[in-house]
C-alpha cells in the first residue's frame, strides 16, 4: 500500500514527518501508585481506616499507606471528625436512631472518641420516632399487643432505645401497661 496509509491521525498530528519515536511510559513508583489509588478512592468521603484498608487490599506497602494517609489528613482530604458528622446526619435523616448510627460509625472505622460529639448533633428525636411509630401502626389497633410488639421491634432495629420506644408508645396512646 501507499506510505500515507500506515499512520494514524494521531501520529500524523503529533509527528507529521514520522521522525519521532513513540513516547515511553515512565515507571510509577509504589508510592506514586498508592497516591493515585488514594485519590481515586477519595472521590467520595471515607474514614482513614477505610482508606487504609482499601489501599492494603490493593497490595500497597504499609509504609506507603502510612505516608499517603498522613498526607491526606494534612491536606484535608481525610477528616474523620467531619466524616462522623456526615454519617450521623445521613442516617438520622433516614430515620435511624443512635444505636444503629453507632453501629454504622463502628463499621466504617471512625474512632469512638469522635462518636459522642457527632451524635450530639442528633438532638431530641421524639418527632422522628413518633412519625415512624404512627406510620408503623397506621390502620392498626394500637391496643393490640401483637401490633405494639411488632412496632416496638421495628423501632428497636432502627436503633432506638427501649426507653425512647416506651415513651413514644405512651405519646401515641398505645401504652403497653394493661
Amino acid at each position: 500500500m501507499d506510505e500515507q496509509y500506515k499512520h494514524t491521525v494521531r501520529s500524523v498530528m503529533d509527528d507529521p514527518a514520522g521522525e519521532m519515536a513513540p513516547p515511553e511510559k515512565t515507571a510509577q513508583t509504589p508510592l506514586e501508585r498508592t497516591k493515585k489509588l488514594a485519590l481515586e478512592y477519595l472521590k467520595r468521603p471515607h474514614s482513614e481506616k477505610e482508606l487504609r484498608d482499601k489501599l492494603a487490599q490493593k497490595g500497597c506497602a504499609r509504609d506507603d499507606i502510612d505516608t499517603v494517609a498522613a498526607l491526606c489528613v494534612d491536606y484535608g482530604f481525610l477528616n474523620d471528625e467531619e466524616y462522623a458528622g456526615m454519617i450521623v446526619r445521613h442516617y438520622a435523616g433516614q430515620g435511624y436512631g443512635p444505636g444503629r448510627i453507632r453501629t454504622e460509625l463502628n463499621r466504617r472505622g471512625v474512632a469512638k472518641e469522635l462518636w459522642d460529639e457527632a451524635l450530639g448533633e442528633l438532638g431530641q428525636q421524639d418527632a422522628t420516632i413518633d412519625r415512624l411509630l404512627a406510620a408503623r401502626l397506621r390502620g392498626k389497633d394500637p391496643r393490640d399487643r401483637r401490633e405494639r410488639e411488632k412496632a416496638a421491634a421495628a423501632l428497636f432495629r432502627r436503633g432506638y432505645s427501649w426507653d425512647d420506644i416506651r415513651a413514644a408508645m405512651r405519646r401515641y396512646g398505645a401504652d403497653d401497661e394493661e
